[in-house]
């Protein structure tokens, strides 16, 4: 029996920064000059998306808390290098006002998104890749997502690290063959190697080799941890006191890198449209913020699955 077509769980803020930056602003304006790059790419991207993974059901999650005030208890470092002076995520000035753009056009499109107050998109991902049927495909760009593959369940990471038209299809051998862990235990990984991009600082002298050497050993970070304790533990010379001098941020970085599963969320309708929910509304988007080539091609995209 043919397996069902899987959900796509979409990791948006990653889709749509990366459309701006990957768009110049030049060549997406509306008639009035307002750059669209990012509505458009990110439209652009879902078009391709539907197109080659046939889902029949999507989510879009969203950022409604980029950096937790949890997670910056646990780890005052965590994303603070991009808080802007007048607090909040530092966001180039063109980009934030395409967001509420991109949400319109879902809605006329009749695509669920979704945030939750306290939490970051990883998150939300991370529920809906626990609480919905399989198969289940997440789309990011974001290596923290790699922890959400799980063969048991049929949940894959579709990375787009070289863009949505290379898609790095990963299931758990894929990570274990990119980084040399499980993705169980890639927190634990990312915790020992650190991550600059979110202030993540890791154990000075501990890189990617070494971390995945330490969890093949002990299995992960409370293992590593009981064996500083055990003076026949067998670590290389200097990795013990590296290692123990890190003691206090190793007790938390797992917990702020590990994505919530346990985000409460409404009940959502995941069913993905074969025609758009309000086509006289979305017709009257895309003529007035010069979008009708990206909606035409989502909306081909969306009828070529019935």
């Amino acid at each position: 029996m043919a397996s069902r077509p899987p959900i796509l769980l979409i990791d948006s803020p990653s889709l749509y920064f990366r459309a701006y930056f990957g768009i110049p602003e030049s060549a997406a304006r509306t008639e009035d000059g307002q750059p669209v790059n990012a509505v458009r790419g990110f439209l652009d991207m879902l078009a391709q998306l539907v197109r080659t993974r046939r889902p029949d059901r999507m989510v879009c999650a969203l950022d409604h808390d980029w950096r937790p005030a949890w997670r910056v208890e646990l780890l005052p470092s965590y994303k603070a290098h991009r808080v802007a002076p007048e607090g909040g995520e530092v966001v180039p000035d063109t980009l934030s006002p395409q967001v509420p753009m991109i949400l319109e056009v879902l809605t006329a499109l009749g695509i669920t998104f979704v945030g939750a107050t306290g939490y970051e998109a990883d998150d939300v991902l991370g529920t809906l890749s626990v609480t919905q049927p399989g198969p289940v495909e997440v789309v990011s760009g974001d290596r923290d997502l790699f922890q959400l593959v799980d063969d048991a369940r049929q949940v894959r990471l579709l990375y787009v690290g070289r863009g949505v038209a290379k898609l790095d299809d990963c299931d758990d051998a894929a990570v274990r063959a990119r980084y040399g862990v499980p993705a169980d235990r890639y927190a634990d990984f990312a915790a020992l190697r650190g991550d600059p991009s979110d202030g993540l600082p890791g154990v000075p002298g501990v890189g990617e080799k070494t971390a995945a050497r330490l969890i093949e050993r002990y299995g992960g970070l409370p293992g590593i941890l009981a064996a500083l304790d055990d003076g026949d533990a067998g670590f290389a010379p200097g990795l013990r006191s590296k290692l123990a001098a890190a003691r206090d941020y190793l007790a938390v970085a797992p917990k702020v890198v590990e994505v919530a599963r346990d985000v409460p969320l409404p009940e959502l309708p995941t069913a993905l449209p074969t025609a758009p929910a309000d086509p006289d509304g979305l017709l009257e988007l895309a003529q007035r913020w010069n979008l009708a080539g990206s909606c035409r091609r989502l909306v081909d995209a969306l009828a070529a699955r019935s």
